[in-house]
């Protein structure tokens, strides 16, 4: 006897979903390897994939370095309470609901559609204690209650460039006060040749933490190419070693750098404040190609 239309249709390839969300066209992406697995783009730009059956796999580059970052940030499998500033298709939030479990989340990502589109077609486990709110990064990281977070990730791409507002040191400022002593702020940074953004964006945090570290393609850092760069900081010492080894075996091997080479690679760079802040810059067209 033959398949039913319904059988049929539910064993065929999934089919892209694209729909308009308030910042830009965005496309959900089957991914071909991965039965439940799918990429988000935003006007064409790649911002997220996510494995439905496995939320420990982090395809994207940047993902697995801050993917490190989660796992450094404490003891094997104790629960953080941790802010996402920017959202996406929720890679990271589930990631840590699924290494850390009974984890308390808060997601901040602007787009209300965005979200609307993630829950509907990439719905998040039940038993995550995942809170989105549709507001501000910045706004929403204030509502965030003093010394409440062991963890704060900044990934926050409007139009392919982190927002002005999210790069000055009164903007660390509000992330120190939500941070709980000894608490870790990772940013997900991108820049291309020279480097004035990520360069004014070390020395920015340098002036509000006591410890800092880059991990980086050495190419990026080499000011050869545009690309992503995971700035890690806290007011005690880092575990440079262990993030060291972590990003020198990825698949796209990372560079760690920290301390007086860290701070010499400012080059003179100073703090960034509000009124002088600027978006950073957008990536050349080939960077998606």
């Amino acid at each position: 006897m033959g398949k039913s239309r319904n059988s049929r249709r539910s064993n065929a390839a999934p089919e892209p979903v694209v729909e308009p969300v308030d910042g830009g066209l965005a496309e959900l992406i089957p991914d071909r390897d991965r039965p439940r697995a799918w990429t988000l783009l935003i006007d064409g730009a790649p911002q997220s994939h996510v494995d439905l059956d496995d939320p420990h796999h982090l395809s994207f580059e940047y993902q697995r370095r801050l993917g490190h970052v989660i796992d450094l940030a404490a003891a094997p499998g104790r629960p953080l309470h941790a802010v996402h500033l920017g959202g996406g298709a929720l890679t990271l939030a589930r990631y840590l609901a699924a290494t850390r479990p009974r984890s308390t989340q808060q997601v901040v990502e602007r787009d209300a559609a965005l979200v609307q589109l993630v829950r509907r077609q990439l719905p998040l486990e039940p038993t995550a204690r995942i809170r989105v709110r549709s507001v501000d990064a910045r706004e929403g990281l204030a509502k965030v209650a003093d010394g409440w977070a062991d963890l704060v990730i900044a990934d926050v791409f409007s139009g392919a460039r982190t927002p002005a507002h999210l790069t000055s040191a009164e903007f660390l400022d509000e992330v120190r006060r939500a941070l709980k002593p000894g608490g870790l702020y990772a940013a997900n940074l991108a820049d291309g040749p020279p480097l004035s953004h990520l360069r004014g964006q070390i020395a920015t945090a340098a002036a509000r933490f006591a410890e800092l570290a880059l991990v980086a393609d050495p190419t990026v850092l080499r000011g050869k190419r545009f690309g992503n760069a995971v700035l890690v900081a806290s007011d005690t010492p880092l575990p440079v070693a262990e993030l060291t080894r972590r990003a020198a075996s990825d698949p796209h091997p990372g560079r760690v750098e920290h301390g007086r080479a860290l701070l010499d690679f400012t080059g003179g760079a100073v703090p960034v404040t509000d009124a002088k802040a600027v978006a950073s810059p957008a990536p050349p067209p080939s960077v998606f190609r």
